[in-house]
């Protein structure tokens, strides 16, 4: 036997995340566009921040310790069942993709040898779009190839908000343009404008 649906109450909120969740993605020239994004935040933000970008599965990263050195917001590597917490930042390690769980934590699996891109934007985007709703920013930076787009249907689908980097900045304009491509990203940023963005959809989507 199935489980009857359970109807959920008029003005109740399904969603697990009860605060906003900004997930910013890239690959090639991603170092650049992070800092230009994380440098201007605020470091009291009240979200949490995800990033994800394409890193070789065999080589360690340095980059949550060099966004660390350029933004006021707590920065560090995502590790399993680590805890989102507004004004902090966790990146995700090689090797492995970045889930968002039903309890404020993220979840690290095996990318496994062969593609999706490794960390996947498509993965951590939908399980954000199911977790977070109308509170989740899908940020969509530089990078080459198409990763993302599954990843913000289901943003949008769940009522969240996509943005995009403008072709004119960004070094590699696929990531972007694969984004812009499906009609569902909100606004086309060029890079200095995008922290602003963000700041903005934080305070519409508080409490």
């Amino acid at each position: 036997m199935t489980a009857p649906d359970v109807p959920i109450a008029a003005g109740e909120d399904p969603y697990a995340l009860k605060f906003p969740v900004i997930a910013l993605v890239t690959s090639a020239g991603g170092l650049d566009a992070l800092t230009g994004v994380l440098a201007p935040l605020p470091p009291e933000l009240p979200a949490a921040l995800l990033v994800v970008q394409h890193l070789q599965p065999d080589r360690p990263s340095e980059l949550a310790g060099i966004l660390a050195a350029r933004t006021g917001l707590t920065v560090r590597a995502a590790v399993n069942d680590d805890r989102l917490i507004p004004g902090t930042v966790l990146v995700a390690p090689p090797a492995r993709h970045l889930l968002v769980t039903s309890d404020a934590r993220v979840g690290l699996i095996d990318a496994g040898a062969l593609p999706p891109a490794r960390p996947s934007a498509d993965l951590l985007l939908a399980t954000l779009a199911v977790t977070c709703g109308p509170r989740a920013l899908a940020v969509v930076l530089t990078g080459k190839g198409t990763d993302a787009q599954a990843g913000i249907r289901a943003v949008v689908h769940c009522g969240g908000t996509v943005l995009a980097q403008d072709e004119a900045s960004s070094q590699h304009f696929g990531m972007p343009g694969a984004a812009i491509g499906t009609t569902l990203v909100q606004n086309v940023l060029a890079l200095p404008d995008i922290a602003e963005a963000i700041v903005g959809h934080v305070r519409a989507h508080q409490g």
